[in-house]
């Protein structure tokens, strides 16, 4: 089978990225022949199927630059000259979308429909219900452009700016449910809760699909050699909750490992300079994040956002290792009384407890491991996305 998969960048800049590389490799290794359609950016890693990506666009760049930006994100400039000619060049059966908007453009499922492709989306953020992508306002769900998106410029939901939230509002408008069904054949939702978001916002339930991420078998540590630390694994952003986890940390003493990038990064790292049980580790290679999850004694992920399928709560506890998470959006769905805990969001004290307890526990973390490698396994998701892909 010929698959071309689509994603905005072809580098590990977040969890869409890396889901989209994951996928590219799995289907590899069964002898599929795939192809990749990204923006031109000086981080991307070098790819074959480079030549016909799409030329770069800054939205932050000088007056030109970001008009061609806010041409970009409604379908026009060299877009689809360069995906037309993906497409006529790789022949492929099937496309499948991962994050497009913005830096590329729903243009391309237009394109692949109208040639014939069958056409799947994995859904990494709520950008199809929200012009903002998080369904959030103001640290609450908020559902109020599920059915008309003038909200967004009522309260100036993107980037607190009138003028940023006009432009969302139009490629809200301007992409829209009704010709995204048409030329979407299935929405992969990596939760039920994003399906049950979907749902709500009147997307069709049997163009829906829920299947989770995957991740690949990760070292397994034996409970006597696993660290006096525990560990967050993320972005280093104020959605995260890392500001609530600082707070929770500073009444615990067991050591907080932090590792990742993110806007808070160097202003959190000056600020807890004097806190020796604290270390910001910076953005990590996969081994090496691997391994700090595999000999920490729990992780967390204190997100005060609507996560959808946090792929470092796969990884830990496919890595054996228990997860306190909090109660938000789909993470509780990846968390039983056996692998993990659950607290309140924004909440540093109840953290704070939960992570005292889940680091004195007694955890069985072979069964972890065997619990997560059996749910999350490349070979139960490569058998579900064939059942996708041929309907």
């Amino acid at each position: 089978m010929r698959i071309l998969l689509v994603n905005k960048f072809y580098y590990p800049r977040g969890g869409d990225c890396m889901a989209m590389m994951r996928t590219e490799a799995l289907l590899r290794e069964q002898g599929h022949e795939v192809a990749v359609f990204a923006m031109n950016h000086a981080q991307n890693l070098p790819h074959p199927s480079s030549s016909h990506f799409a030329t770069e666009v800054q939205m932050n760049g000088n007056l030109a630059q970001r008009w061609r930006a806010v041409r970009r994100i409604m379908g026009h400039g060299d877009i689809r000259a360069s995906f037309t000619q993906a497409l006529h060049d790789f022949k492929p059966d099937v496309v499948h979308l991962h994050n497009v908007h913005s830096y590329l453009s729903p243009i391309v499922a237009r394109l692949a429909h109208e040639r014939g492709c069958r056409v799947v989306w994995t859904l990494h953020d709520y950008k199809l219900l929200c012009p903002r992508y998080t369904c959030m306002r103001d640290g609450a769900l908020c559902k109020l452009c599920f059915h008309g998106k003038a909200d967004v410029i009522l309260h100036a939901c993107m980037k607190n700016s009138v003028v940023a939230s006009v432009l969302a509002w139009a490629e809200a408008k301007k992409w829209n449910r009704d010709q995204l069904c048409r030329w979407v054949d299935a929405f992969i939702c990596p939760s039920q809760f994003m399906a049950q978001m979907m749902t709500e916002g009147g997307f069709l339930g049997d163009k829906l699909i829920v299947l989770n991420n995957f991740a690949e078998p990760a070292p397994l540590v034996a409970p006597s050699k696993r660290g006096d630390y525990y560990c967050y694994v993320g972005r280093i952003s104020a959605e995260k909750g890392i500001k609530t986890l600082l707070q929770a940390a500073a009444q615990l003493p067991l050591r907080l490992k932090i590792a990742g990038g993110g806007p808070l990064l160097d202003e959190l790292k000056e600020e807890f300079a004097h806190a020796g049980h604290i270390e910001f580790l910076g953005p990590l290679p996969q081994l090496d994040t691997q391994i700090l999850l595999a000999q920490a004694r729990c992780s967390v992920l204190p997100t005060e956002c609507a996560e959808n399928n946090p792929m470092s709560v796969i990884e830990s506890l496919v890595a054996g290792t228990p997860v306190v998470t909090t109660t938000m959006g789909g993470v509780p769905e990846l968390i039983i009384p056996d692998n993990g805990l659950l607290c309140p969001p924004a909440q540093p004290d109840a953290l704070a407890a939960a992570l005292r307890e889940a680091c004195s526990r007694t955890w069985n973390h072979a069964a972890i491991a065997a619990d997560a490698r059996n749910r999350f396994a490349p070979a139960k998701h490569l058998s579900a996305l064939m059942g996708i892909y041929r309907p």
